[in-house]
């Protein structure tokens, strides 16, 4: 039956709908009518002109709905891939903006913290300047009323030390060593607050840094510690006033000297930095170190934990010489394991420097 049927096709576009119709008489079932339905126009030409040269059997009919499915399968499967590449694509733009995304933040991030902390500086600067300003203004109205009258009572003092006893003569030192101290304590309130224009020339500083040892030696406070002049010889020269970086020099060693126990070692070290026109000088000492609660505050005026052994000045006028010259100075420390101090200073100045001058031993 089914292969008369076949056979007695007559029409010449023959679609799915009858082709069930004559194979089956009834109405197809709906996962072949799928197939057939969603099969290329091509693909059922072929079953069609296979029903017609008279393929009736089983087999062939299998094979025409093997070439449906296999066609069918290749035009899914060529859709898949498109889709797929698709949203790869997409995948990977958006993997792009995220990437652009986080970066922009990063950048944002390191801005902000950059402005942050300029903002401290500035206003830790701030600060300092209106320290500055009112230390100056007391300074400067307090030196000739305490100068004056100190130097009077010194030169009275040398006068009845002459005339005097033996004790007398020791309550007289003590007098005059005390007025000294005052009268030190005075000059340094005005070199912190006033500090003289600076004389500019080529400064070499390993010579200087052997000079300032070599002054230092003798002193009592030096003698059984070991001092280790490491600036290299080759260092390229500054532009800077010689005076006064001797003077950050002494103070400096003053300083190490006074937390340097006997048998201890006090180093200066100085090297170029690199890709900057910056020489970086180090004090470094064996010492007993700084406590993290007080290294914040060793360059305030006055701040001294060395009570009758210093004014507290020192620190603070080798900051503002250092200053002077556009440098910087930090000061690194652990209780029990000694100090380093830092100064950065450029090699260069802003003003015109004589020909040739440079210091020499």
């Amino acid at each position: 039956m089914l292969l008369s049927s076949i056979a007695d096709v007559r029409e010449p576009a023959l679609g799915p709908r009858c082709l069930w119709d004559d194979l089956a008489g009834s109405t197809p079932p709906a996962p072949l009518l799928l197939l057939v339905f969603s099969a290329p126009e091509d693909a059922l030409s072929r079953i069609s002109g296979l029903l017609r040269d008279g393929f009736a059997d089983g087999l062939a009919v299998t094979l025409a709905l093997a070439i449906v499915i296999a066609v069918f399968a290749r035009t899914r499967a060529k859709a898949a891939e498109r889709e797929l590449q698709r949203l790869r694509e997409l995948a990977e733009h958006a993997q792009h903006e995220r990437n652009l995304a986080q970066q922009e933040l990063v950048r944002r991030l390191e801005e902000e913290r950059e402005l942050a902390k300029e903002k401290m500086q500035f206003e830790s600067q701030l600060s300092d300047y209106e320290k500055y300003a009112s230390l100056a203004q007391l300074a400067l109205g307090a030196a000739h009323e305490i100068n004056n009258p100190l130097m009077g009572i010194m030169s009275h003092l040398e006068l009845e030390r002459r005339e005097a006893d033996a004790e007398q003569r020791e309550e007289i030192d003590q007098c005059i060593e005390g007025s000294k101290r005052i009268s030190s304590a005075v000059r340094g309130l005005l070199d912190y607050a006033r500090p003289n224009p600076l004389t500019l020339s080529n400064v070499n500083l390993q010579i200087v840094t052997e000079e300032a040892l070599r002054f230092v030696a003798h002193q009592p406070m030096f003698r059984n510690i070991e001092l280790q002049n490491c600036v290299p010889a080759d260092l390229p020269t500054i532009v800077a006033d010689a005076n006064q970086i001797s003077q950050i020099l002494m103070n400096l060693l003053l300083n190490a000297a006074q937390a340097t126990a006997p048998g201890g070692r006090i180093t200066i070290l100085a090297a170029k930095v690199k890709l900057a026109d910056v020489v970086e000088l180090r004090v470094c000492d064996t010492g007993s170190g700084i406590p993290a609660d007080i290294l914040p505050h060793v360059f305030e005026p006055f701040f001294t934990t060395k009570r009758g052994k210093g004014t507290g000045l020192g620190l603070s006028i080798t900051r503002n010489y250092v200053r002077s010259h556009g440098g910087d100075i930090q000061v690194e420390s652990i209780a029990g394991y000694g100090t380093t101090v830092r100064v950065t200073l450029p090699m260069r100045q802003n003003k015109p420097v004589p020909v040739n001058e440079e210091v020499v031993a």
